[in-house]
């Protein structure tokens, strides 16, 4: 939304003037809204559109504070809020007698909401528990208007929403789902160390959990002389030369028992 439309929005606060004759007379803001409506396409009519979206702005910037999102993503959500704002002045029929404020905040919150629940969330967290989590937001920004510069604890939460406190615990639980840390972000004492460098990756053994599995069942079906040699030979790192000294064979004959054992332990891997 151009700046410009930012500084000349004004609050709606003045309740609508009533004539001596009954009716209630409109809003310089409703006003607008009217002669839009029976303006024909045109220069004019996209003059009006602009003049009365600028005078709601106002109603939009309050809708999107009432959800007490992050402070860096409070300006993507009044554009957000911006843009229900423009649907609901193109959207609006006023032949039908209801009042502008009246269909533009459900289409406006409605946006907000959407927005918050298709583009916010990082990961799946259920609709009960982002309303939750919404509600708690609120009441937090409540609180630290109210002078609690941490926005409460959790009895103060309860106090004030009425969900339970492990509820509560577990909406601001998942607020890490909607503002994941990012992986630069400088963590310990000296603020040194990267999230990135603590992760821990991927184990390479794990990819032979199942082979170890598989041959702890296997190798019992050796003969024991087998199973000595290949302890030996692939546990001890022992050489074919110092196991044949321990077993008591020739260099040669270690060598065609662990070549015989392989052969037999890769068919039966292989065959299962």
């Amino acid at each position: 939304m151009p700046q410009a439309l930012r500084m000349q929005a004004q609050p709606l606060t003045d309740p609508p003037a009533t004539s001596s004759d009954g009716p209630p007379l409109r809003t310089p803001e409703e006003e607008l809204l009217h002669r839009m409506a029976t303006s024909p396409p045109g220069p004019e009519r996209h003059a009006l559109r602009d003049k009365a979206v600028t005078a709601f702005l106002p109603v939009a910037r309050r809708l999107a504070r009432r959800y007490g999102s992050p402070v860096d993503s409070r300006e993507d959500l009044y554009q957000v809020a911006c843009l229900g704002l423009v649907k609901a002045v193109d959207g609006f029929d006023p032949t039908r007698g209801h009042a502008f404020l009246s269909y533009a905040v459900p289409t406006i919150d409605g946006e907000l909401k959407r927005h918050l629940r298709d583009h916010t969330w990082h990961v799946h967290v259920p609709r009960r528990m982002q309303d939750k989590h919404r509600r708690v937001r609120q009441a937090q920004e409540e609180l630290r208007r109210a002078g609690h510069a941490d926005g409460g604890n959790t009895r103060d939460l309860h106090q004030l929403t009425g969900i339970d406190e492990d509820d509560i615990r577990q909406a601001l639980r998942a607020d890490q789902a909607r503002n994941p840390p990012s992986m630069d972000e400088q963590l310990g004492p000296e603020q040194r160390t990267s999230l990135a460098e603590i992760l821990g990756g991927d184990d390479p053994a794990l990819e032979r959990v199942i082979d170890l599995v598989a041959l702890s069942t296997l190798i019992p079906m050796l003969p024991a002389r087998e199973r000595r040699i290949l302890s030996l030979y692939f546990a001890d790192s022992l050489t074919q030369r110092e196991v044949a000294d321990i077993v008591g064979v020739s260099q040669m004959h270690v060598s065609r028992l662990l070549t015989r054992a392989c052969a037999f332990l890769r068919h039966s891997l292989l065959a299962g």
